[in-house]
């Protein structure tokens, strides 16, 4: 989920009335009267400076000084619902001077603040108020004396909760506090669907319903310390279907913990980050623990969003294939099931799609329905898997899914390109869509990787779709493709009239990705070498390096917004796939300078890359600015921060053909890299990259024949 007003990229939401015009007058109404003005709408809640820990399926929010104050997101969440709003810690009548609010891992914050003894002549403040705080829900208060004489004083924490939806809740909209109910230890309250309860331990001297108030009268001796754990719980009172859980008890974590050892420290944590926040968002079905899937990122949206899902699988196949697999299953069984494309009455949405919301997509271009990308990849995915050594049977369960995904691209074609495949066909006759290129080069990727997969596992269809794939090639070339004083770049699209569309676009950057193959090679792209070497200058210009990676619009352009989602702000995982795909193209000093915009960005965001920032033009001893809608964690975010440092060891396995080509970026842009702990048909791999960008291969299984080239 995403703020309705200020991110409308995962929703459809209604243009916004021109400013100056009024309302229409009601119908009915005396002549000369005039609506009153409409309220204003609340605002959607920021939390660019929230410290937000996050451990699917629960998070905490709360602002550095780590009250939760019951506005804008403030609250521990589980399950989207938010289970506390307000939990405010008052000693001696006073709010603690706040020290210090930071992240220690993805799932736990620390606070620290300070208070001075009533009637101490001291500067130097006496006690201090420590909280810790996980985001499964508790909360451990810690105070200290350090002072020469005892502390005498309440210790007040005032609690509250509207138990509401974290989508209202990020539109803006607040309901007012449910009222409380004494428990044993602690409090409760109870709303239609869901009750929750805050316990305490030790108990509390005094509880204070109507107000909310936890109250424990404290005597503090120098140089002794007092603590109390809060813990928040939350029930369902209605009966209904089990919500995805995460990760449980017992099931590891999805991937290898790589060890990385760079010339640029800067790589190191950000990998690490990455990984651990990534950790945060995993979630497994009720009735398929072992099944995990990331979720898009927090705190908008929380949940499966199949797009997302499966490039944070995609990205982070150099560790394993456990999330692919995990990711892959959990979509089979959400696919669109029914009679194939064209039959089964108006309306009827083709076999084989996988759910997906609608994205905005900028001032330029039109809207795009996620369900596209996520089908296609549904297919690159699992063949991608494969080669990294996904397990035959498992592959040959998950087949049938993938078949299904391409008959829904079948059934998707207008004049030979693809649209949206999640409009009904007849609706895409009848209404016809711009031809986007990203989808272009989704669609003719997971063409081939869909013939591979065909002829591998003996099944029709192979030479068929490597076929169309050609065609496509031909026709992108011929159609797509503007001429200009720079040498030409290509059209963001094409509109139904066959007019190019002429916006430059980080989009851009899925031609470079036309996917791996056979003996480790790259698929043929749908540009040529000549127009691969234009694009590459291209995405390395100012108008589209802001020096923080890739801006979504062009600066150039009379709408570009640095802060708008596809107008101008930074989206991290399109400047990773950049990376990486003008390192393999043999574009590395390109593929160095937007590497070295992501290092310097996560510098300022500790490690930690939201999913977008503003694109701005980097000036010296200037940060990046946050953008106030980013999620953060972002699944893709931090796939994509992995997936361009390993990018640059140019490991590129194929596993059924029982070889891997290395290959890594000769300008070592990170000077000499060493990673260990990666997966390569299941087993160990590591790999040495020296500063002149020679590659040594340090630990791999004995069934693999290492090529380097």
């Amino acid at each position: 989920m995403r703020p309705p007003q200020a991110a409308p990229a995962e929703s459809v939401v209604g243009a916004p009335r021109p400013a100056g015009r009024p309302d229409p007058v009601p119908a009915g109404a005396p002549a000369g009267q005039t609506r009153s003005a409409a309220p204003p709408r609340p605002q959607p809640a920021a939390v660019h400076h929230a410290v937000l820990c996050v451990n699917a399926p629960a998070m905490a929010a709360s602002g550095p000084d780590g009250q939760l104050r019951g506005h804008g997101l403030h609250g521990f969440y589980r399950s989207g619902v938010r289970v506390v709003a307000k939990m405010e810690l008052r000693l001696g009548g006073m709010e603690p001077l706040p020290l210090l609010g930071t992240l220690t891992t993805a799932a736990q914050a620390r606070f620290l603040g300070a208070v001075r003894l009533p009637g101490d002549l001291d500067p130097d403040p006496a006690l201090t108020v420590e909280r810790l705080r996980h985001a499964d829900g508790v909360e451990t208060v810690i105070v200290r004396n350090a002072g020469s004489r005892p502390a005498r004083l309440p210790l007040e924490i005032a609690l509250g909760t509207d138990l509401g939806p974290v989508g209202d809740i990020a539109a803006g909209h607040r309901s007012p506090d449910l009222p409380g109910q004494v428990q044993s230890a602690g409090l409760r309250w109870a709303g239609p669907a869901h009750s929750a309860t805050v316990s305490a331990k030790p108990s509390p001297h005094a509880v204070l319903a109507g107000a909310g108030v936890l109250r424990w009268d404290l005597e503090v001796q120098p140089g002794a310390r007092w603590s109390v754990e809060l813990r928040t719980e939350l029930e369902a009172t209605a009966p209904g279907p089990r919500p995805p859980g995460g990760r449980g008890t017992g099931v590891p974590l999805p991937w290898a913990e790589p060890e990385i050892r760079s010339d640029d420290p800067r790589a190191q944590p950000l990998v690490s980050r990455s990984l651990e926040a990534l950790g945060g968002l995993l979630f497994a079905d009720s009735d398929r623990p072992t099944d995990l899937y990331p979720a898009s990122g927090a705190p908008w949206r929380f949940g499966l969003a199949p797009a997302d899902a499966l490039w944070a699988a995609r990205l982070t196949l150099p560790l394993g294939t456990r999330l692919a697999a995990g990711t892959l299953r959990a979509l089979a069984r959400r696919q669109q099931s029914g009679l194939p494309a064209g039959q089964g009455g108006p309306g009827r949405l083709p076999e084989g799609l996988l759910p997906g919301a609608l994205r905005h997509a900028g001032p330029e271009l039109p809207p795009t329905c996620t369900a596209t990308e996520a089908t296609l990849l549904f297919v690159t995915v699992l063949a991608e898997a494969w080669r990294w050594g996904l397990p035959r049977h498992e592959v040959a369960e998950l087949l049938p899914a993938a078949e299904r995904a391409l008959g829904a691209l079948r059934g998707g074609l207008v004049d030979g390109l693809v649209t949206d495949l999640s409009r009904p066909v007849e609706e895409r006759a009848a209404h016809p869509v711009a031809a986007r290129t990203e989808v272009q080069a989704q669609a003719h990727r997971a063409a081939l990787h869909g013939a591979e997969l065909l002829e591998a596992f003996g099944r029709p269809g192979a030479e068929e779709w490597r076929g169309w794939a050609a065609e496509l090639r031909g026709r992108f070339r011929e159609r797509f493709w503007i001429d200009d004083l720079s040498g030409g770049r290509p059209a963001a699209g094409l509109a139904p009239s066959g007019q190019p569309l002429p916006a430059v676009a980080s989009s851009f950057v899925h031609l470079l990705d036309p996917g791996l193959c056979a003996d480790g090679g790259r698929h043929e792209s749908l540009l040529d070498r000549e127009q691969t070497r234009l694009l590459a200058h291209r995405l390395a210009a100012p108008e589209l390096d802001s020096g923080w990676g890739l801006r979504t619009l062009s600066a150039k352009s009379a709408r570009f917004n640095p802060l708008g989602h596809r107008s101008g702000a930074v989206r991290v995982h399109e400047t990773a796939l950049a990376v990486a795909g003008l390192a393999e193209a043999g574009h590395e000093n390109e593929a160095g300078a937007l590497l070295e915009g992501l290092l310097g960005a996560a510098t300022h965001f500790e490690g930690r890359l939201p999913e977008m920032y503003a694109g701005e033009q980097r000036t010296p001893g200037c940060p990046p600015v946050p953008h106030p809608a980013a999620c953060r964690p972002a699944a893709v975010s931090a796939a994509g921060a992995v997936h361009a440092v390993f990018a640059l060891a140019g490991v590129r396995p194929d596993v059924p053909g029982g070889r891997v080509l290395v290959r890594p970026a000769s300008t070592a842009p990170l000077g000499e890299l060493q990673l260990t702990g990666l997966r390569v048909a299941g087993e160990p791999f590591s790999v040495r990259v020296s500063r002149i960008g020679v590659a040594m291969v340090e630990e791999a299984s004995a069934e693999l024949q290492l090529v380097a080239r």
